[in-house]
């Protein structure tokens, strides 16, 4: 029972982790400018995350002072939807002036979730 887990928990965690998708955003925020970046995210995105099944992550970067990471991880129609919500637009074309350059979108499948809940 390696890691606490039995056979069939490990099967579980790994069959749990198959049916979700994750997106890594990469965004480098003009100097100065990573507080004003995470303002426009809060006022577009707080409320839609909050009341969907998304987990999602919005973290600073220790080694970069203008970089932000975004991880978002859950059922594939979920975060397609994220996107096609009708304030995204209006998201990115606030946030646009405020990034030194495009950011940068990665879709993952996870091969291993741990999730506390």
């Amino acid at each position: 029972m390696a890691g606490g887990h039995n056979d069939r928990e490990t099967s579980e965690l790994e069959e749990n982790a198959m049916n979700k998708s994750a997106s890594l955003v990469m965004l480098k925020a003009k100097p100065g400018q990573r507080d004003e970046v995470r303002r426009v995210w809060e006022k577009y995105a707080r409320d839609y995350i909050a009341g969907s099944a998304l987990s999602f992550y919005y973290c600073y970067d220790d080694g970069d002072p203008d970089r932000i990471i975004v991880f978002g991880l859950g059922d594939p129609a979920s975060l397609r939807e994220f996107a096609q919500q009708p304030w995204f637009p209006d998201y990115q074309r606030d946030t646009h002036a405020l990034l030194a350059e495009p950011g940068e979108v990665r879709s993952v499948t996870p091969q291993y979730v741990k999730d506390n809940a």
